[in-house]
């Protein structure tokens, strides 16, 4: 098992003065600890359940940049880039651009957006969901087009690109994750175009959702191991190394390779760092 720590709370006890600092800090202490994945979250505001809206949120792809200056080794995305905040080819160039200057450790977690509330706030546009889906398959065949030999024109429904050129092209192909438990359209274009999934087990293991990934993948004729299984989980102040642990083992168990942990509540970031490398140590 591979564990990622999710940041996604940036309210810490040092104060908003000192993100920058405190944020270099508490990434050099994560890959030091041994922890394989950084990730944050794509949102202007943070979300119900962890703060107040009005709490500290910084801007993903600009954080991801900071934080790729401040690491080596870690594998770096957001968990997950809602789809409709950029456009596909701006985004395309964005992760080659982090791609390239990190070394190419920098991936993309994307998603078809839920934050309604935000959207409205800020002057995003919202499309209906199904909307949000096409722009959502549209934008990774684009990424991929981008990412790939073709200079070739796109035409889809929704956007049309005269010419895919990007120079300079990414170091490693960045590793493509699909963020969501949809059963009929998320799981189906994570069968189609996906490295990885990634899945809530915030209540419980989620096995069915991979049982319907297999049979999507059946459908479209891809290997089902092919995919990466990457799960999401919360800490608290109150989480044990032991809990946890129980709870990486049954994902484990059910076929999940890597464990996205975010912390709530918890206002010092080397405790969500030392409790994370406390599961690591304990987790089969």
């Amino acid at each position: 098992m591979e564990f990622g720590i999710h940041i996604a709370d940036f309210t810490w006890k040092s104060g908003p003065a000192q993100l920058g600092p405190a944020l270099a800090a508490h990434v050099r202490n994560a890959e030091a600890a041994g922890i394989q994945r950084i990730t944050v979250m794509d949102h202007f505001w943070q979300l119900p359940g962890i703060g107040p809206v009005d709490h500290e949120m910084l801007e993903a792809y600009a954080t991801l940049g900071f934080i790729a200056a401040h690491t080596e080794k870690a594998l770096l995305h957001t968990l997950v880039t809602g789809v409709i905040y950029r456009h596909p080819s701006l985004l395309a160039k964005q992760i080659t651009t982090l791609n390239v200057l990190s070394g190419g450790r920098v991936g993309l977690g994307i998603g078809a957006a839920w934050n309604e509330e935000e959207c409205k706030g800020l002057g995003f546009a919202f499309p209906p969901v199904a909307q949000r889906f096409r722009e959502l398959e549209e934008t990774i065949q684009i990424c991929l087009q981008m990412w790939s030999d073709s200079e070739e024109p796109y035409e889809g429904a929704i956007w049309q690109l005269e010419r895919t050129l990007n120079s300079p092209q990414n170091v490693t192909k960045p590793y493509l994750m699909i963020g969501g438990g949809g059963e009929k359209k998320t799981l189906k274009l994570v069968a189609q175009y996906a490295d990885a999934c990634n899945l809530s087990a915030m209540a419980e293991v989620p096995t069915h959702k991979l049982d319907v990934l297999r049979a999507h993948c059946d459908d479209v004729g891809r290997d089902y191991d092919e995919i990466e299984k990457t799960a999401m989980i919360a800490i608290n102040p109150t989480s044990t190394p032991d809990e946890v642990a129980t709870r990486v083992d049954a994902l484990s168990d059910a076929g999940f390779a890597a464990t996205y942990v975010f912390a709530a509540g918890i206002d010092e970031p080397a405790r969500a760092v030392e409790l994370i490398a406390g599961v690591a140590a304990l987790a089969r």
